[in-house]
């Protein structure tokens, strides 16, 4: 991992919004399709739109993310998204 922010040592050199961006644009790609959604993902878009809408929310998008990590990779898995993989792999890595 030579080159890659290191969580351990600084905070400063990682995109936290542009690894969340990056993995919720795979997702929704999903979950916004009535044929591949289920409540599951119904729910989980209500809690992201209040995490949004909030001034200071209950429940961030990072919290949100992190809790839903297995149901996502399952999702791209089913899907064989390597790529939506990848972007959550990391997102998990630099800021989990």
């Amino acid at each position: 991992m030579s080159g890659a922010a290191d969580r351990y040592v600084s905070f400063n050199s990682i995109d936290f919004d542009g690894n969340m961006a990056v993995v919720l644009g795979h997702l929704r790609r999903y979950i916004d399709d009535p044929a591949k959604s289920n409540k599951l993902w119904e729910r989980f878009k209500e809690r992201l739109t209040k995490a949004d809408a909030e001034a200071l929310p209950v429940s961030d998008k990072l919290l949100l993310l992190h809790s839903h990590t297995y149901y996502m990779v399952e999702l791209f898995e089913e899907h064989d998204d390597a790529e939506a993989l990848a972007a959550l792999a990391k997102l998990e890595e630099e800021c989990f």
